[in-house]
């Protein structure tokens, strides 16, 4: 891919929104520092509210997954103890629903056009923290579920504790961040079209949908992790307005219904842009 000349934010869209835990929720933390005797599995807490929550890296890894999966992407490139798909040409990147929306490598030298997606920690709404300081649990704010698994041979039985936050506990307000480039190439031929990445944002919406058809965090084969997206509203910032103005384009109350105005919506980003 030809070197950028110039890079332009054409506008952001913040996608708000709000994440109910459907059935109980585990993301995993560190065990470090838990007393000899006690839990096993704890989840991630705010070291300074001790409250549980979702972090960004946990969310947009498991929205790229599902994604990966759904346009069936090559897991190519190695990131820890696992593989995900990377865009290795500048040409497949241009085409590609993935990689332009959640970022590639930086030393893959095509371009070093930036991640589209950003994705913010999401925490306990307060709503959610009065309701669980009012009733009793195992640990502040969650609770512990004990798992027993029985050996097929002497029937014995393993139990063990995993501590999850409570279904029906809020998450939120969350916020996607999600940037419209314009680029031009040093010859001054058009890099990136800001329409197109415009179109790239309805690859979000599909993420939400497959994540809701999916789980978050561990041992959703278990029945955790089953959460819903609700309150979403999208927001437009552009032009010399951007730090004054701060446009409603959708509220909808469901990812279904993200969905289904998914083309109004882009068409509705777009049409503002050619302003």
């Amino acid at each position: 891919m030809p070197a950028v000349k110039s890079l332009v934010v054409r506008a952001r869209v913040f996608v708000e929104y709000k994440l109910q835990a459907v059935t109980g929720l585990r993301v995993g933390g560190t065990s470090a520092g838990i007393a000899i005797g006690g839990l096993d599995n704890p989840v991630i807490r705010d070291p300074l509210s001790n409250r549980p929550y979702i972090p960004g890296s946990s969310l947009k890894g498991k929205l790229r997954s599902l994604l990966e999966k759904h346009y069936g992407k090559e897991p190519n490139w190695p990131i820890a103890h696992t593989k995900i798909h990377v865009c290795t040409d500048g040409e497949d990147y241009k085409s590609c629903e993935v990689c332009p929306v959640f970022g590639v490598p930086a030393e893959l030298d095509y371009g070093n056009l930036p991640t589209r997606l950003l994705v913010r920690d999401l925490h306990l709404s307060e709503e959610s923290v009065q309701a669980l300081e009012g009733v009793p649990l195992d640990r502040p704010y969650t609770e512990i579920k004990t798992e027993v698994s029985i050996d097929r041979i002497t029937s014995q039985a393993n139990p063990r504790s995993v501590e999850r936050v409570p279904a029906g506990a809020v998450f939120g307000p969350g916020e996607f961040v999600y940037t419209i480039y314009e680029a031009t190439e040093a010859n001054g031929n058009p890099l990136v079209d800001p329409r197109q990445d415009v179109e790239r944002l309805g690859v979000l919406f599909e993420g939400m949908g497959l994540l809701e058809h999916d789980y978050l965090g561990g041992m959703g084969s278990r029945g955790y992790g089953k959460v819903k997206f609700e309150h979403i509203r999208i927001i437009l910032r552009t032009g010399p307005d951007y730090f004054t103005q701060a446009l409603l384009i959708a509220e909808v109350p469901s990812v279904a219904e993200l969905l289904a105005q998914k083309s109004k919506i882009i068409a509705d980003i777009q049409a503002r842009l050619a302003r």
